[in-house]
């Protein structure tokens, strides 16, 4: 069978509770990886666009056997008191948005490396970052996972797959 074929295959495949299962372990294994905070992680479920994400948020492309978006989403809070923890020094204005934005590249690369030891040759794309009140659309089907780091706050990870 050619790669191509192979790609084509697990494309068709990618909606799948396994998959699911692997996206959900890589994207622990990657927040466990970056962060040195406990993470409470709630239930992922799934939902239809658009999407509000409210305050600033970090988006990188997956391209690949498996085509999509990762959207991490959370509060300026939230992003200060994570680079707070990392750099021991507060993170604010340029610097936080900044942060975000290098805060999604640890996670995705993190994730992507992950992912292809599990079953998926995937690449991730430059961040982009939302600074302020967002509609997010563009995807049919996208599942959220919902957090709360300790000591910092709450963070939505959104999955979008095209």
């Amino acid at each position: 069978m050619k790669r191509d074929e192979k790609s084509q295959k697990r494309v068709h495949s990618v909606i799948t509770s396994t998959t699911i299962e692997t996206i959900l372990n890589s994207t622990i294994q990657a927040l466990n990886t970056i962060l040195t905070m406990k993470i409470d992680l709630q239930s992922p479920s799934y939902t239809l666009e658009p999407f509000l994400q409210e305050d600033i948020g970090v988006q990188i492309g997956l391209t690949g056997d498996i085509n999509g978006k990762i959207l991490i989403d959370s509060t300026s809070s939230t992003f200060s008191a994570i680079g707070a923890r990392m750099f021991g020094i507060p993170v604010e204005g340029d610097m936080l948005v900044s942060f975000t934005g290098e805060f999604g590249n640890m996670f995705a690369g993190h994730f992507s490396t992950h992912l292809v030891q599990e079953f998926a040759n995937i690449d991730i794309t430059p961040p982009t970052v939302f600074d302020g009140n967002s509609t997010i659309y563009g995807f049919e089907k996208a599942f959220l996972l919902p957090l709360t780091i300790e000591n910092a706050g709450k963070m939505t990870i959104l999955f979008t797959i095209d």
